[in-house]
């Protein structure tokens, strides 16, 4: 609890100064600040302001998000096994969403390949792209794929292998500094914030990066914005290359904007050969290729690619994907988030300190391609 105190602190005296404004309580009467205050000196609110988050600093939220209805379902999958044996559900996907009032034709599914926390808020507790669209107006749905998060019973067995260094090998790619814990300059990470690296660390889970189950994914992926209607995928990391591929399957994918692939996807004969790594790259019939070239796609990468061997390579193999996508007659396009004009930005930048400012890009996107119509 001694650790705690500086925010209770900071917390009460925050409190404080509101009650004494009558701009924080418009319309209030001196004499109610004045119960307000010894309310606030006799009860253990300062045990509130600790419980209230992990975080020692949390930023102020705006107004309350009013929601029309939330819930959540799964989506796709097979069944194992028999009558006289018994059967197992897997390999199916899980959707959480949350509807606005007053919400937006087109949804925003956001997908992460390992973890839909990185949507929910910034690593100093601030809002994230889940509650920041849902002002805005859209349909927000966090999607788990097949085997990862909530939808993690597969229909084959698998090892879970506790490797230490995993972190420090997440700060290397997340592109937080070249080697942890020495930091880029001006990076939008709270890097003096011990529990917002915590938290960034516990954040993580297997995610399978293989190409049958990038397809497994995406096939699981379709059947859900099936069922959701019209919707642009948001994603970071390896959910960009399983996007791509989702968009082969469903004509409700109506756009993808995707922070950071390492994957792609090729028409046969054009690009580089078809790959057995991680990522591919996949290669598919020039037909089934047209399907990317109906919808705009927008691919963004933060701050520091030079400093990155990998992500250098993913920044080259996305100028040739985008360089066939408008060959063929499509509206694809990579936004560099340091041309801009915002610098310091990691590998999840919808989770970095700027993130409202990479929310208005997303927003600028939607807007000129007619994606958040009501």
């Amino acid at each position: 609890m001694d650790d705690a105190r500086p925010a209770v602190g900071n917390c009460l005296r925050a409190l404080r100064a509101s009650c004494h404004s009558s701009s924080v309580f418009p319309g209030k009467t001196e004499s109610m600040r004045r119960t307000l205050r010894r309310l606030i000196a006799l009860t253990s609110i300062g045990s509130f302001c600790v419980a209230a988050s992990p975080f020692t600093a949390t930023p102020a939220f705006a107004a309350p998000i009013v929601l029309e209805r939330q819930g959540s379902f799964s989506v796709g999958g097979a069944l194992l096994g028999d009558a006289a044996s018994g059967h197992l559900s897997c390999d199916h996907g899980f959707v959480e969403y949350q509807i606005p009032r007053r919400a937006r034709k087109t949804a925003l599914l956001l997908w992460h390949s390992s973890s839909v926390a990185v949507w929910q808020n910034r690593w100093d507790g601030g809002e994230g792209f889940q509650s920041i669209f849902l002002r805005r107006g859209f349909p927000i749905y966090l999607w788990d794929g097949p085997r990862v998060g909530r939808a993690n019973w597969g229909c084959e067995d698998y090892t879970y292998k506790a490797v230490p260094g995993r972190d420090e090998g997440n700060f290397k790619a997340w592109r937080l500094g070249e080697a942890y814990p020495n930091w880029f300059p001006g990076i939008q990470f709270p890097k003096d914030d011990p529990q917002a690296w915590d938290q960034a660390m516990r954040a993580r889970y297997d995610e399978f990066d293989t190409v049958p189950n990038a397809q497994l994914q995406s096939a699981a992926a379709a059947k859900a914005v099936d069922r959701i209607g019209p919707t642009v995928l948001v994603t970071n990391s390896g959910g960009g290359f399983r996007a791509f591929m989702t968009a082969l399957e469903s004509d409700n994918v109506k756009g993808i904007v995707a922070y950071e692939p390492p994957g792609f996807v090729f028409p046969e004969g054009e690009g580089p050969p078809a790959g057995k790594g991680p990522f591919g790259p996949v290669k598919v019939s020039a037909e089934q290729f047209k399907r990317l070239t109906r919808i705009p796609i927008q691919i963004v990468y933060g701050d520091h690619i030079a400093q990155s061997t990998n992500w250098s390579a993913a920044y080259r193999a996305a100028t040739t994907f985008v360089a066939i996508v408008n060959a063929h007659g499509g509206k694809a396009e990579i936004l560099s988030l340091p041309a801009a004009g915002l610098s310091g930005n990691t590998h999840l930048p919808f989770a970095d300190l700027n993130n409202v400012a990479v929310a208005d890009l997303l927003s600028a996107f939607l807007h000129r391609h007619g994606l958040d119509e009501r």
